[in-house]
This record gives structure tokens, sequence and C-alpha cells, in this order.
């Protein structure tokens, strides 16, 4: 897979691949028109999506319901370097989700591709080619 990145004029970047356009801006204090989420704010994103859809496949696997369920994602940064320093992802299940099934959703969420990518993270390279 390609991702090809393109300027949509002022801070604009957006993301072209399979078919799809992530738009990207920055916020308007950040010297962006504020039009989109920048990218780190898809990159937590990610993490929050990827563990919602591995709870909501192990829901949808046993019949159970998703009305209900919700996750928060919240984040803790360094006061120094302001680089994040802590992510906690809190799962809220109904009573509906009977407990024995509580701490499966728990390692369930904790399977997410993102969760394990940060975790062992990919060699990432930087390169100029010619036009």
């Amino acid at each position: 897979m390609e991702i090809n990145v393109t300027f949509g004029g002022n801070k604009r970047v957006d993301a072209e691949f399979n078919g799809y356009v992530v738009k990207t801006d920055q916020p308007v204090r950040g010297g962006g028109d504020g039009t989109a989420p920048s990218p780190f704010e898809y990159f937590l994103a990610s993490l929050a999506t990827c563990a919602g859809i591995y709870v909501l496949g192990f829901l949808q696997s046993r019949n159970l319901p998703s009305e209900g369920v919700t996750l928060t994602q919240r984040h803790e940064f360094d006061p120094v370097s302001h680089r994040l320093s802590a992510v906690t992802l809190a799962i809220k299940l109904p009573a509906a989700i009977p407990e024995k099934y509580h701490e499966a959703i728990i390692r369930t969420a904790s399977m997410c591709a993102v969760k394990k990518a940060l975790q062992d993270p990919p060699a990432v390279a930087v390169v100029v080619e010619p036009v």
C-alpha cells in the first residue's frame, strides 16, 4: 500500500490511499484553518478506533449487544517535553454485558494492531527521491 500526500493550501495536508482521501489541517492557534483534525489527532484516534473494532468484533461474535458500550481514550503528556507519555482506554460496559466477559474484552481490546505497532515500533526511513 502506498499513501500519497498532497498539500491543499495553508496548513492542509491530505493523504490518498485505497480510494480514500484523509484530510488534515492544523488548529487555528497553530496557523491552520481548523478545517480537519491534525495528523496527530488522527494518530490518537486510530488507537481508540482500533481498540473499538476489536471490542465490537468480540461482542458481535458472541451475539452480545453493543448498545451502551463506549470507549474513552485519555492522554497524558509530559509537562516538560510535551510528548505523549501515557494513554488509557476506558471501556464502559452496560449491565447487559455479563461480568464474565469483562477481562476477555480487555484482552481483546489490547490485541489492537495499532497498540501492537506502538509497543514494537517499525523502523521509519525518510528519503528524498528525484522527480
